[in-house]
């Protein structure tokens, strides 16, 4: 990608040193993504090799996905406070260890332990790759196709887990789709030391311990509901808690946060930037939709198709190539030339377009019409919506609250994505391929939803300061 001087920060190495560091931030959150789906494959091997049952398989997952969920508010506010180059750093260090554990495991409770520890550190890396993009790139061109790239690579990492998973597991073993992380993170700690500059905070750091304890318990419960909602019900008594326990907890954060500490761990002031709050609204349904979308479509071709892992895998090609492409050369070209809200809602219309062709799918469907077209639509709805998305809800934010922002931004994803499946399952029971297009059918209703929810984001062009 080339960038022109006048795209990035003051910084005496100019776009050289930009460049550099966009490399750093986007292996990084690759990283990130990527495990959140490359076990999904592996999980029959991994059942094998160390005994664990149904529910020890959920934990290999969920482990995962509820620390990292609860933390990233955290993690953010830590990265405002602590400096940049330190938490990311600390979280490269924290999840390549907690990879090569994994990967070594003898026990199940090592391997859950370990992937525990993999949450804390993508916890740390999500929400402070974003800051440091922000605070390098200044708004504009370059941010822009920074956003874009960054943006692009974060989503094709859900698919290329499926793919890699796939090819790791059959080819090598499941041990594999930890291990892989360790060389990754290695050089990505050793180019972060050499680009990313250290900065000490100007005040001593002062961390919000009420506020950090209320907000991840009350994540990680609230998850933790979802999730046995989608397995048990709405009505179960794991789910009740779960959602009960953390909707009690989270209205205490809130009070916390806007009452009773002078350092919050989130600062409710950005919440007043009107960019930032109509854009993690329209990011919660845009979750709700693409991040499922995965699920479904993965059952929906090994369960209604009869593809097999490695096949299902390579039949998410398509989707990897279009959002790249779609995300990284066109959309940051028509942020120039288009309003932002303008292309997030055709962005929206053009992915439920695809979902609804998806939603026809049948046990007689080619792959072209069954899956590769679709594929191509959706995606290219969803290339054109995520990276002004993502320029909105960082747009106009001072670079103190940077890392504070991309937490409730990524915040907003997971809990976007985990309300979302929860609510599609139930809609897809009984788990037929009839099920699943309705599941299809509900993500194109929601995603016309964020379509109407644009006219929320301030008229602005996408590489411009938006209003608050």
């Amino acid at each position: 990608m080339r960038l022109d001087p006048d795209d990035t920060a003051a910084d005496p190495a100019g776009p050289v040193r930009a460049a550099a560091v966009l490399v750093v931030v986007c292996v990084a959150q690759f990283m990130v993504v990527l495990d959140i789906s490359v076990v999904n494959v592996a999980l029959p091997s991994i059942r094998s090799s160390l005994g664990l049952g149904e529910v020890g398989l959920g934990w290999v997952v969920n482990a995962y996905a509820l620390v990292f969920a609860g933390l990233l508010l955290l993690g953010g506010r830590l990265t405002d406070l602590f400096g940049r180059r330190r938490m990311l750093l600390a979280g490269l260090g924290l999840f390549t260890a907690a990879s090569l554990a994994g990967g070594l495991a003898e026990t199940g409770a090592w391997l859950i332990g370990a992937r525990v520890v993999q949450g804390m550190g993508a916890a740390a890396l999500a929400p402070v790759t974003l800051a440091i993009l922000t605070t390098t790139f200044t708004e504009g061109p370059g941010r822009t196709r920074a956003l874009a790239i960054w943006t692009a690579l974060g989503m094709a990492g859900g698919t290329a887990g499926n793919l890699l998973g796939g090819v790791l597991t059959e080819w090598w073993s499941w041990r594999a789709t930890l291990l892989i992380n360790v060389p990754i993170g290695v050089i990505a700690a050793v180019m972060a030391l050499r680009v990313i500059t250290a900065a000490r905070p100007a005040a001593r750091p002062r961390v919000d311990v009420v506020g950090a304890a209320l907000v991840t318990g009350g994540l990680a419960a609230l998850t933790y509901g979802v999730g046995e909602a989608a397995a048990r019900g709405w009505t179960a008594a794991p789910t009740v808690a779960g959602v009960g326990v953390g909707v009690l907890l989270l209205v205490g954060f809130a009070l916390v946060e806007t009452q009773w500490v002078r350092a919050p761990l989130f600062p409710v002031r950005l919440l007043r930037i009107r960019s930032v709050t109509a854009g993690n609204l329209i990011l919660l349904l845009a979750g709700a939709c693409l991040n499922p979308m995965w699920f479904f479509l993965t059952l929906s071709m090994q369960t209604g198709l009869g593809y097999s892992p490695l096949l299902t895998g390579l039949a998410f090609l398509p989707h990897t190539v279009v959002t790249i492409v779609v995300g990284v050369w066109v959309t940051p070209w028509l942020m120039r030339l288009i309003d932002a809200r303008t292309l997030i809602a055709v962005g929206a219309l053009v992915a439920a377009a695809g979902f609804v062709w998806q939603a026809q799918l049948h046990p007689g469907s080619g792959y072209v019409a069954g899956i590769l077209g679709p594929a191509v639509v959706f995606s290219i709805g969803a290339g054109l919506l995520n990276t002004p998305i993502t320029a909105a809800v960082t747009s106009g934010v001072p670079s103190e609250d940077a890392g504070a922002a991309s937490g409730l931004m990524n915040t907003t994803k997971q809990i976007g994505a985990a309300l979302g499946l929860a609510v599609l399952i139930t809609v897809a029971a009984p788990g037929t391929l009839d099920g699943y297009n309705r599941a299809f059918a509900a993500i194109a209703v929601v995603m016309v939803t964020a379509a109407a929810a644009a006219v929320l984001v301030p008229a602005h062009r996408g590489s411009t300061e938006a209003g608050r």
